[in-house]
């Protein structure tokens, strides 16, 4: 049965994400700084040592002392905060590993710039000097939804469908370019209660979905590579803890041009191709399934938090 299909409309149980945070948040700290040279020392670190190493350094490219800038603060004093409370449970659920008196510095939300001292963030743009952004698996419960797909890629109607505000104005150029042509489903419904709303469930019975970056990048780009449909999208210019600066065009998605102009090629040469489309598949789920190792991904977080402690000049003990 697929459960999350029927029960959560393939989106992640946000009940059990706030009920798992307010469990770690009440339980002592202590109990997990106890642990942390344990699991950074276990044999399922050193096993996977060389490839947790290499997504470490992908994602805190620090490699000499900096320094940290104002607006720092301990890890002791650092609490549940009144607005996008999600970013502090995500943080925190690595942060309590480590000394409470270390400093950190925190930019919650879609970060599309460099900042000028090094920050945990959710998202930095691809391109340029980006090493005083550090990504964390931040706002995992809405980026990270994975799913199981009972649809196959065959059986999949032979269209691009996509759903959204499009009020960002290149997601407004896609929609006044490709609304009404025949091989496009595409419509301009954000909420459920829009008449054009689309499902995920929905989305899936199509052979190809759209998956446009918005204010940084592509929220369903994790759910659509995970499935038996492929993306359909330019290169992207914003990366988060999912890596997307190492996803290659026509391997892990169908990649367009900048300005559109060869959607309707691509999408009739897949089409005709369907073996060439079906490993594109296969290629995005292999991809999507290093993410699904709770272990490996817990190891890499802190992994990536102490070597930001470290390059910032700081003592844990």
């Amino acid at each position: 049965m697929n459960f999350k299909r029927i029960f959560l409309r393939n989106r992640n149980n946000k009940i059990y994400y706030y009920i798992k945070a307010i469990v770690r948040e009440i339980t002592p700290s202590r109990f997990a700084q106890l642990k942390l040279k344990r699991l950074l020392t276990n044999a399922y670190y050193i096993k996977h040592a060389t490839y947790v190493s290499d997504r470490v350094d992908y994602y805190n490219k620090l490699t000499h002392n900096s320094v940290l800038g104002k607006g720092t603060i301990t890890i002791e004093e650092y609490h549940i905060p009144e607005r996008i409370r999600v970013y502090y449970f995500d943080s925190k659920e690595y942060l309590r590993f480590f000394n409470p008196k270390l400093k950190f510095s925190i930019l919650p939300g879609d970060i599309i710039h460099i900042p000028e001292f090094p920050s945990i963030v959710k998202s930095r743009p691809i391109a340029g000097e980006n090493g005083n952004s550090v990504i964390l698996k931040l706002d995992k419960s809405r980026h990270f939804n994975f799913i199981h797909d009972d649809v196959l890629f065959e059986d999949k109607i032979n269209m691009l469908v996509g759903r959204s505000g499009f009020s960002q104005p290149h997601r407004e150029r896609f929609y006044s370019l490709y609304n009404n042509h025949p091989l496009c489903n595409i419509k301009k419904a954000n909420k459920s209660s829009d008449i054009n709303y689309l499902s995920i469930t929905g989305h899936l019975d199509y052979k190809f979905i759209l998956a446009l970056e918005g204010n940084d990048v592509a929220t369903n780009l994790k759910w659509i590579m995970s499935s038996n449909s492929i993306a359909v999208m330019p290169m992207p210019t914003y990366e988060t803890w999912f890596m997307e600066g190492r996803l290659i065009p026509d391997y892990h998605f169908i990649c367009i041009k900048e300005d559109y102009s060869d959607l309707e090629d691509k999408l009739n040469y897949y089409i005709e191709n369907k073996e060439q489309a079906k490993r594109i598949v296969n290629n995005a789920n292999e991809y999507t399934a290093q993410f699904k190792d709770k272990r490996l991904e817990d190891l890499i977080a802190l992994k990536v938090l102490e070597k930001y402690f470290e390059h910032t000049d700081q003592k844990g003990e």
